[in-house]
C-alpha cells in the first residue's frame, strides 16, 4: 500500500475548525449584530476553507 502523501485529515480538520471558529469570533468582537449574523460569517470562512484544502489535494 501506497502511504499518503500531503497533508492529513486531523491537519484539515483544524484548519476547518480554525477558519470556523476565528471568524465567528471576529465578526462578533468586530460588532455583528446578533450570534446568527456572526455564525454566518464563520460559515462562510468555513466554506472557504473547504475549497482552499481540496484545491491544496
Amino acid at each position: 500500500m501506497k502511504k499518503e502523501k500531503g497533508p492529513k485529515w486531523s491537519s484539515d480538520l483544524a484548519i476547518l475548525l480554525g477558519a470556523l471558529i476565528v471568524a465567528t469570533a471576529g465578526a462578533a468582537v468586530l460588532g455583528a449584530h446578533n450570534f446568527g449574523t456572526a455564525l454566518f460569517f464563520g460559515q462562510v470562512a468555513f466554506a472557504m476553507a473547504v475549497i482552499a484544502v481540496i484545491l491544496r489535494r
